[in-house]
């Protein structure tokens, strides 16, 4: 019998299909009984569930296993997005939760993921525990179903009450809404056939925002039509919502991915690739969106407060935090590091990591795409006011502290075991590091690996060189080796083409070809 999946990224991601290494019902009620006997005794727990394949009934399996075992069970009774469901943990009494869904992953998979009481992700001590737990239980025969003695009286739906409740928070946190000193946006959306869309538009009509979807990515669709890879960070995700944009003459193109969670942006712009005289449109980096957001944030908040990003992030936040009075924490990749940063002398009021996640409203303990986009939009119209553009606002950043020009690299395996090729390759690396890259030194190794008492050992290599760094690691959601490369220069050409040979030279490294 092939392994069962084990716990990852806060919780499980798989194709779906049969056996224990696959996304099912079985797989599901392994999970949801393990983490049942995980819980307190009689805890409440909250249930959500995006529009994938196989998403109802895995929330329903959920549902019956976790009021079979005594707990009261609150569960969304349509698709929502995720930070929907954190959010509805964090404000109540609940003790966890649990969102099916697989995020930004093809329509062939589906996931599993865990919240803990203060509606943060799973942290990997509790993640060790749930799976120790579900080493020791019996796989569940599909013919039997689940066999529970679940209490109806256990199960309490939800809908739109605590979805306003939501609303009502990220309206607040982010101080959104029309006033004199802004002017509103024409925003392209797309919901990149998600669970997003109703309440992002919802979100920036009522601050005035005037939202046009994109059709064909508007409703929810298993399958993702137009988009076999869901992530807006891929190449052609946009391309619906930026043609659109064109003919509407759009301020902005915002999209989410299928789980709400994730913000990516285009603005207009006019250069190379560009029709001479007209206007298109290029994607901001998720660094790029990042340190505009958390420039925005920290200007509205009251100090002293503090933000964080990741290790494999740009490194300008720090700079922009520094700048502006606040300390910048950075924490390994995922938001169950980046959410628990603050601390009550000096609370978080923003975190980001570059793989476009972002907390704007920190009472979230997750990111949220849709209240990032609600202030990516505010801030665009307050800059629109000034008669400046988002452009200006980041050249301004670039003016203070220098290029920070950001690039990634990513390799995809195919196999039929890709974990085994990965770790052989983060091996080699391990054992062979290159003394320099473009022709560039190598000036320090480091190895997350390595035991550290201030951090938790991580799959992450980060190559530092003079004014940049390359990072090395496993995705922890897709079978993907990814590469993070920062190039630092006063001079933006001189940037642009350092960024150019890194990536060259990071392919070749990661034997994706020139």
């Amino acid at each position: 019998m092939p392994d069962r999946l084990r716990f990852g990224t806060s919780g499980l991601r798989a194709p779906l299909g049969d056996g224990p290494d696959r996304m099912n019902a079985q797989t599901v009620q392994l999970a949801a009984t393990a983490f049942a006997q995980w819980l307190p005794a009689d805890s409440t727990v909250v249930i959500g569930r995006d529009a994938r394949h196989g998403s109802a009934q895995f929330a329903d399996v959920t549902a019956r296993v976790l009021s079979g075992a005594g707990h009261r069970v609150r569960m969304f009774a349509e698709p929502v997005p995720t930070p929907v469901v954190a959010h509805e943990i964090g404000r109540t009494d609940a003790s966890g939760g649990v969102v099916v869904t697989a995020s930004h992953n093809p329509a062939s998979d589906n996931g599993y993921k865990v919240y803990v009481a203060d509606g943060g992700q799973l942290l990997p001590e509790d993640a060790a525990a749930i799976e120790a737990i579900m080493d020791g239980l019996e796989w569940p025969e599909p013919s039997l179903g689940v066999e529970t003695s679940a209490d109806p009286n256990a199960l309490e739906l939800l809908g739109a009450p605590e979805i306003d409740a939501y609303l009502g928070t990220i309206r607040a946190e982010t101080k959104a809404g029309p006033d004199t000193a802004r002017s509103s946006q024409v925003i392209v959306y797309s919901a990149m056939h998600g669970v997003g869309g109703e309440l992002a538009i919802r979100a920036l009509e009522a601050a005035g925002h005037v939202v046009h979807p994109v059709p064909e990515q508007h409703t929810p669709d298993p399958d993702f039509p137009t988009a076999p890879f869901p992530n807006p960070e891929e190449p052609g995700t946009l391309d619906l919502a930026i043609a659109q944009a064109v003919k509407v003459g759009a301020d902005l193109v915002l999209a989410n991915d299928p789980d709400g969670d994730r913000l990516a942006v285009a603005v207009p712009r006019k250069g190379e690739g560009i029709e001479t005289g007209s206007v298109g449109y290029e994607r901001l980096t998720g660094d790029e969106i990042g340190v505009l957001l958390g420039d925005y944030v920290m200007s509205r908040s009251a100090r002293p407060g503090c933000v964080a990003t990741t290790v494999v992030s740009s490194t300008l936040l720090d700079k922009v935090a520094g700048a502006q009075g606040f300390g910048c924490h950075r924490t390994l990749t995922g938001f169950k590091w980046l959410a628990r940063s603050g601390s009550d002398g000096v609370p978080l009021c923003f975190a980001y990591e570059e793989a476009l996640g972002y907390s704007v409203a920190p009472t979230i303990r997750d990111k949220d795409g849709i209240s990032a986009a609600l202030s990516f939009a505010d801030m665009a119209a307050v800059a629109s006011a000034r008669g400046r553009s988002v452009d200006d606002l980041l050249n301004d950043v670039y003016g203070q502290h220098g290029f920070h020009l950001t690039g990634q690299v990513a390799l995809r395996f195919e196999g039929d075991n890709p974990m085994a090729e990965m770790n052989e390759l983060m091996s080699r690396l391990r054992e062979n590091p290159p003394a320099s890259l473009a022709g560039v030194p190598v000036t320090e190794v480091e190895d997350f690996d390595v035991g550290d008492p201030n951090r938790p050992a991580a799959d992450l290599v980060i190559l530092h060189l003079a004014n940049g760094r390359l990072a090395i690691r496993p995705s922890g959601t897709e079978p993907k080796l990814k590469s993070y490369i920062e190039v630092i220069n006063p001079d933006r050409a001189i940037a642009a083409t350092r960024l150019a040979d890194l990536e060259t030279a990071a392919r070749v490294l990661l034997g994706a070809g020139a």
